[in-house]
């Protein structure tokens, strides 16, 4: 199984190749927030406990998360890998993600950060704003906040892979199609050096 984090801050473009990546390489797209809202939705138990969570203005906690991420992966066993999109967002989830994936034989195969400087992440999401309607996209003291809060948050998990040897930046800037070509070459050396340790 090919399991990919893919990190990158507010508008660094992670919708736009998560898409292609899934379609290249046969992934399922695992979303944190379209799982709540899909087990929201199916009323499960887990979607119930998260909702009423939500309605207080609490956080969901990490284990109602992994347990939804386990019926995801449970759900699709003959998948071709996962793609995470928004999780793991810290250090803790990124253990419990690891040991999730671990009952069912597989790993975190990479973690690929799309860089971009935040002066390119302001514009971007400006830009965005005027066309999406997004509110959070049209203030720029918001949006430098968010771009602050993403870079202080996440860094940790990202040591936390490069640990692992597991970490790979990618320029985030130019053109989709240049973009994409630099994730699938790292997706394909690694995919090779794993052919050669078997």
């Amino acid at each position: 199984m090919l399991n990919i984090v893919l990190f990158g801050p507010p508008g660094a473009g992670k919708g736009t190749q998560s898409q292609k990546l899934i379609d290249k390489y046969n992934l399922i797209h695992l979303s944190t927030g379209d799982l709540l809202r899909s087990e929201i939705a199916a009323g499960t138990e887990l979607g119930l406990k998260a909702k009423s969570l939500m309605d207080n203005g609490v956080l969901v906690p990490d284990e109602v998360v992994i347990g939804m991420i386990s019926n995801k992966v449970q759900e699709n066993k003959a998948a071709g890998g996962f793609i995470f999109d928004g999780f793991p967002r810290t250090v803790p989830q990124a253990q419990g993600l690891d040991k999730l994936l671990l009952d069912y034989g597989t790993e975190i195969s990479c973690m690929i950060a799309l860089k971009v400087d935040d002066e390119e992440l302001t514009k971007r999401l400006l830009l965005r704003g005027k066309t999406s309607g997004r509110p959070d996209d049209q203030n720029e003291e918001l949006i430098r906040k968010r771009v602050e809060e993403y870079n202080t948050k996440t860094t940790p998990v990202a040591d936390y892979y490069a640990g692992q040897g597991k970490f790979f930046a990618v320029d985030g800037i130019g053109e989709i199609e240049e973009i994409f070509s630099a994730i699938c070459e790292q997706i394909d050396s690694l995919k090779a050096e794993k052919k050669e340790d078997k």
